[in-house]
């Protein structure tokens, strides 16, 4: 459901504030003619400005072996972006936990939460049947059945200075982590039975673009917790038209090429997606338009939801930097309270 044009007015309905915390959404985009190398490089740069334009945190994403998103290692990003900002947040959205060992990711998440001075959250995710699980040689078993295992140990990793394994796909007598952090790890779920899994342990969830409000309540709603984030497609202009327009002319080129990047591990039948079919959901239910289009979507969504922490991705016409600063200027201050 769209939500209409509407005059700026606080946060909540019904004349009530809902303070939302905002968040950046970032996958490191890679838009065709433009070097990795510059991508890479502008995605540093949009942190800088979402830092300066007063978001709370930002989000990096994992990918491998395509366009989709250029960024391997968002724990390295993160690491770096440390470096180069002093107060927001840090985050993976998400690491992916099939093709990591999950020690390795705890020691890094810990390593990055100290040096970034606890600015740092560790968002894992199961990830699909993709190409990625032969090359890093996990193989499709750990990614069909070894996710609650693999979870189980990273989060004994990020609750305890020592740990040992006996599972099916971890045995190793007991160890000292050293770097050892205390952390609460956020989980990626796109299925129920990752949300049970996620519920079970008590852990925050991590919602896609690809469902719209109703669709994020049910997930809610079936885990029972709260402190649930959720990523949304971004872009705000002078008019909801022209932000629609912008995004629908300029995403494909990066979708199209980008999304058909996923090559199963197996041979799988895999759908292709029809690209511009998501582009308009995504225009349609997202905070995309007019400065007071965009917060009334998002007011929309917190009060449907009841999420209180939304991640913008920011990058569907190519200029997250630009991006972000517009959304700091017009839209953050409709919406942010507190």
């Amino acid at each position: 459901m769209e939500a209409p044009e509407e005059a700026p007015r606080p946060a909540g309905g019904r004349g009530a504030a809902i303070a939302l915390r905002l968040g950046i959404f970032l996958v490191a985009a890679g838009f065709p003619g433009v070097p990795p190398e510059h991508t890479l490089r502008t995605t540093l740069d949009t942190i800088v400005a979402a830092e300066e334009a007063g978001f709370d945190d930002v989000w990096i994403a994992e990918h491998h072996f395509m366009s989709y998103g250029v960024c391997p290692s968002p724990m390295t990003m993160a690491a770096v972006a440390a470096g180069r900002t002093r107060r927001i947040g840090l985050g993976t959205a998400v690491s992916v936990l099939s093709t990591a060992h999950p020690v390795a990711l705890a020691e890094q998440a810990a390593m990055i939460h100290h040096l970034s001075g606890g600015r740092f959250t560790l968002g894992v995710g199961r990830g699909g049947p993709w190409v990625d699980l032969e090359v890093f040689g996990t193989g499709l078993p750990r990614f069909e059945y070894g996710f609650a295992e693999s979870l189980d140990l990273l989060r004994a990793c990020l609750d305890q200075p020592k740990v040992s394994a006996s599972g099916e796909f971890f045995s190793f007598r007991e160890v000292s982590l050293v770097p050892h952090a205390r952390l609460r790890p956020v989980v990626a779920c796109t299925s129920l039975d990752t949300v049970r899994l996620a519920a079970s342990r008590g852990l925050p969830m991590l919602l896609g673009m690809h469902i719209d409000d109703e669709g994020k309540l049910e997930l809610i709603r079936a885990h029972g917790g709260d402190g649930h984030l959720a990523a949304v497609a971004a872009h705000v202009a002078d008019t909801t038209a022209e932000a629609v327009a912008e995004m629908k002319a300029r995403m494909p080129a990066w979708l199209a090429p980008g999304l058909a990047g996923y090559v199963p591990v197996d041979a799988r039948a895999r759908s292709p997606r029809d690209v511009e079919g998501y582009i308009d959901f995504l225009t349609r239910v997202h905070p995309v338009g007019s400065a007071g289009h965009c917060a009334a979507v998002m007011r929309r969504t917190a009060e449907v939801t009841g999420l209180r922490h939304l991640l913008l991705m920011v990058e569907g016409t190519g200029d997250p930097v630009g991006t972000v600063r517009r959304l700091g200027e017009e839209v953050l201050p409709l919406v942010k309270v507190g």
